[in-house]
Parts: C-alpha cells; sequence; structure tokens
C-alpha cells in the first residue's frame, strides 16, 4: 500500500496542478481499481499466468471499464506498454472500414518478438455496425495467435453472439459505497481538502455509482472551498437535495397537489433542475417516503411511465405535473 501511494504521489508531482482528477488519479495497475473486486481478481490470475483471453467488459459508464483495459496493458507489457496496445472508440468510427484498415494493419505489423501478443481496446464497441462487428469476429479469428482483444459497451446483449462466444465476458456493477468514501478520501487527502461524511455522502448519491462523476463533482466543489460539505455539493451539482423532493411528494401524497406542483416549479424554474433528475431523485427515494406498499408500487409505476416519456421527448414539467396530480388523486 505504501508503495502504491508512493507512486501515485510520484505520478501526482510529474502533472499539472491544474490537471483533470480522473486523469491524474487515474489507477496505474489492476491493484489500484477500486469496487470491481470478483473482475481484477481474475484479471490479475490472468496476468500471472502471462496470458490474457479476448475480453467484453460490459456495465455503465464511468465505473472502470476503460481503465481496467489500460492497467491490463501496463501491467501486461510494462513501461512499453503504449507500443503493443492500440485503443479505438467505436462510437467516433462505426462503420466496417475501421475493422478493415485500423485494426488489420496493427493485428498484422511486426513487433518485439519477445511480445506474445498485442491487445486492441475497443470502446463503446455495442456502436458498431452489425457489419462491422462481423468483420471484427473474422479479424479475431484470423488473428487469434499474435493479438488480443478487449471490447467494452453498456449492453452486451448489443454484440453479436459469435463474438461474445469469443470473450470472457465481464460485467461491472456501479462501484459501491464504501469503495467510493475510500478513493474519495484519498483525493481529499492528497489535495489538502476537508470533506465531511455528509458530503460525502452527497457525491455518493449524485454521483449513483459512476466514480468518474464522483471524481469530477469533487474537484468541482474544491474550485469554491477546500472545506467540502453537503450543501457546497448540492450546489455545486445543481442536484435536489432529498429533502426538498421528500417534501413535494408528500404533498402530492396527501392530495395536496397545488403546493407539490409550487414546489416543482421552484425546482424547475428557479432552481434550474432538469427533468430527468427530478425523476431520477424521486426513484432512488421511494422506499424513504411514508408510504405503504401498494402506494410506493403505483408511485413506481407512475415514475417509470414519466421517464420513459420524457426520454421519448415529451414535455418535462407537463410529465412531472401529470405525475404529480396522479400521486393525488390515487391517494
Amino acid at each position: 500500500m505504501l508503495c502504491m501511494e508512493a507512486e501515485q504521489a510520484e505520478r501526482n508531482a510529474e502533472m499539472s496542478v491544474d490537471a483533470v482528477w480522473v486523469e491524474k488519479y487515474r489507477p496505474t495497475s489492476i491493484i489500484d481499481v477500486v469496487g470491481q473486486g470478483y473482475i481484477t481478481d481474475q484479471i490479475s490470475g490472468y496476468l500471472e499466468r502471462g496470458d490474457v483471453p479476448n475480453l467484453l467488459f460490459a456495465g455503465e459508464a464511468g465505473i472502470g471499464k476503460t481503465t481496467t483495459a489500460g492497467v491490463i496493458a501496463r501491467d501486461f507489457f510494462g513501461e512499453d506498454w503504449n507500443e503493443h496496445f492500440m485503443e479505438l472508440n467505436a462510437s467516433d468510427e462505426r462503420g466496417i472500414d475501421v475493422v478493415r484498415d485500423r485494426i488489420k494493419d496493427f493485428a498484422r505489423s511486426s513487433f518485439n518478438t519477445s511480445i506474445e501478443h498485442r491487445i486492441i481496446f475497443l470502446d463503446e464497441a455495442d456502436s458498431l455496425t452489425q457489419d462491422a462487428q462481423a468483420a471484427l469476429r473474422r479479424t479475431m479469428e484470423q488473428f487469434s495467435d499474435n493479438v488480443r482483444f478487449i471490447l467494452s459497451c453498456n449492453y452486451a446483449d448489443q454484440i453479436i453472439d459469435p463474438i461474445q462466444s469469443r470473450c470472457n465476458v465481464c460485467r461491472f456493477s456501479a462501484i459501491d459505497a464504501e469503495s467510493m468514501k475510500h478513493r474519495l478520501n484519498m483525493i481529499a487527502n492528497s489535495e489538502g481538502l476537508t470533506i465531511t461524511e455528509d458530503g460525502l455522502g452527497a457525491i455518493i448519491r449524485t454521483s449513483q455509482g459512476d466514480l468518474r462523476r464522483a471524481i469530477n463533482t469533487l474537484q468541482a466543489a474544491s474550485y469554491k472551498s477546500g472545506d467540502i460539505d453537503r450543501d457546497l455539493i448540492y450546489t455545486v451539482t445543481n442536484a435536489p437535495r432529498p429533502e426538498e423532493i421528500n417534501e413535494m411528494v408528500t404533498h402530492a401524497v396527501n392530495n395536496n397537489f397545488i403546493q407539490a406542483r409550487e414546489m416543482l416549479d421552484d425546482l424547475l424554474n428557479k432552481q434550474g433542475m432538469a427533468g430527468t433528475e427530478i425523476v431520477t431523485q424521486i426513484h432512488q427515494q421511494i422506499w424513504e417516503f411514508d408510504l405503504t406498499d401498494d402506494q410506493a408500487i403505483t408511485l413506481m409505476d407512475e415514475v417509470g411511465e414519466t421517464d420513459y416519456r420524457i426520454t421519448e421527448g415529451s414535455n418535462e414539467r407537463i410529465q412531472l405535473e401529470s405525475l404529480l396530480a396522479k400521486v393525488a388523486e390515487t391517494q
């Protein structure tokens, strides 16, 4: 652990004080990756044996997929990892040409004979067209002796079965609260910040398991003050406070639609909250409201319908007012 901290301190000293903290504190070894214990243990075994299979990383944004691919290359190849590791973002180049040209050129190019194989990391692979995925499958077969592929995606079912069957599928989960607290405290200490427990709780709540978002929130808050608390976090993120959501929904539950609507107006117009944020917060707090099980289930159903309609482009104000009206009507 002391060695890890020393390496991190040396790395930090080399970076600008204005560096983005997500990059400044990005793990450089598989043992530094947090919140994905089973996956990192599995990958550590591959690295110890000196043979990494084709891998498919699936999961939401900000939970370590890209970072894990990078540390695999660092741990596997050492100082020369950049020479033997190619990273592509499939959402930028999603057609068949990227497979036929860039990937094949890298796969067939010569390299140090002491290296058994190189690694190609394809981020957001679920953005590839079906033709591109079919070409990728053939490339994986053709160059299996000297290239390993790491594919990253949000949804594994968007990757064709022939590719999935050639990969070990690793399903990344949202970062748990304890792992996030540990990482945020480490960064705060390194940057000379003071952060309260309720400040940590607010970051964790608003980031929803996304460690990248949590670190960015901490950095944004540090620009305003070195003493970080709950109020500062909610000011920086412009996210609705739990007590405001609770009061608004409670008014609706008590059939006080007018009061609930006034609070919604305040959140949307005066505070500039996004409708999707309000829906998300209501969903997170459903079981914290003073509701019977039947009331909670009804509210959850209505929240799901409202979220769908807003996502499809409906007016968020109208949909949220409709949600509150239905809650008030059913009580």
